[in-house]
């Protein structure tokens, strides 16, 4: 047998900005270790994505520092994420296992296990979409997670009321995150799906929220659009202040209802306003 230790592909990079955080995502990025807030090492699926990205990088940030590295697989991704700890939104907390508060007055708690590339509530986009969730009726509502990542969002959704909660991702792994974190969640109940918008009925949310990113929204924007019933209400976030305009144009005629704002990320509440009802004719 073999000693060979099994090592990661990683890049350590600084400074880190928060354009350099969105073209990440143009990246098969599978875990993040922030040694500081200015110095991150990347861990990536595999050389070739590793490479892609280093080269990609250095085109796109000429001030920017890239050092290849492949990294002994020493349990450093428990490592990374063992500071963790419990974050609050509104009435909402979000907590790793090993830190979920007893009790907490006043709030709803939902746990997540920190996994590689999944939301823990920790990154500003979720956090505004948390507080956009809570800003909306959800009782008795159906809501489409598109996305879903950690189950993170679905599992707030249900915890606020929603009658039925679907989340979507196309990752399988990222499915199985979610599941694991429905287990922690005790008797939440959300239906979890590995597929893309295709998978989801038509015009059947009341709610869908998107927390992709400002391309991606751009793109998928008629699709996500024809999930929503009439009279419902679509959440975005994952897009960054320059991309805004741009999104806010893939998604007319609906106008923003609400918008928030962290870091430079972006979150907004969008809807259609109904016409008013045409008066019968005379006779």
């Amino acid at each position: 047998m073999s000693d060979r230790v099994r090592t990661w592909p990683a890049l350590d990079v600084r400074p880190v900005s928060d354009l350099l955080q969105a073209s990440l995502t143009d990246y098969d990025v599978v875990a993040i270790d922030e040694r500081t807030p200015d110095d991150w090492r990347i861990f990536f699926s595999t050389e070739t994505e590793r490479d892609r990205a280093a080269s990609g990088l250095r085109g796109e940030f000429s001030d920017l520092i890239i050092e290849t590295v492949d990294v002994p697989d020493e349990n450093w991704a428990a490592r990374s994420q063992a500071s963790l700890r419990a974050v609050r939104v509104g009435s909402i907390i979000v907590a790793p296992p090993w830190d979920v508060p007893a009790g907490p007055e006043g709030a709803m708690v939902v746990v997540i296990q920190p996994s590689m590339g999944f939301g823990t509530g920790h990154h500003a986009t979720t956090r505004l979409c948390l507080a956009a969730l809570q800003r909306l009726d959800l009782r008795g509502r159906a809501v489409i997670d598109v996305g879903t990542g950690s189950g993170v969002l679905a599992i707030a959704a249900r915890l606020l009321g929603a009658e039925s909660v679907i989340g979507i991702d196309d990752d399988a792994d990222a499915i199985a995150a979610a599941r694991e974190n429905l287990e922690l969640n005790g008797q939440v109940r959300v239906t979890l799906a590995v597929g893309d918008l295709r998978s989801a009925d038509r015009a059947d949310a009341d709610l869908v929220v998107a927390n992709l990113t400002g391309g991606l929204l751009e793109a998928a924007a008629p699709q996500l659009l024809g999930l929503v019933r009439r009279g419902g209400r679509l959440v975005v976030s994952g897009l960054m202040k320059h991309e805004e305009q741009r999104v806010v144009a893939a998604f007319a005629p609906w106008t923003v209802e609400h918008r928030a704002e962290e870091d430079e990320w972006v979150c907004l509440t969008l809807g259609a306003s109904l016409p008013p009802p045409t008066a019968p004719r005379a006779s």
